[in-house]
């Protein structure tokens, strides 16, 4: 009765121990932390004039001038 008891927990664990099931879904779960980890740091970090950040916003208020300068010229263009 010991040995089957021994033979039987000594093949649960060795079952336990292949099982791959859930190893998937941590790698990806630290993979998420680590890639929003990133991104705050990215864009939470330092001045907001200065980085990524700043940049992106530099770059979006350059552009809504010109536009809105293009859509005043086509406008006035437009009257004559």
């Amino acid at each position: 009765m010991l040995t089957e008891m021994y033979v039987n927990t000594r093949l649960a664990l060795e079952s336990f121990a292949k099982d791959k099931r859930g190893v998937t879904a941590i790698e990806y779960a630290i993979i998420g932390v680590a890639i929003s980890a990133i991104v705050l740091a990215v864009f939470n970090g330092g001045d907001a004039d200065s980085g990524l950040r700043g940049a992106l916003e530099n770059a979006i208020t350059k552009i809504t001038t010109n536009v809105d300068a293009a859509a005043g010229a086509g406008q006035e263009a437009g009257k004559e």
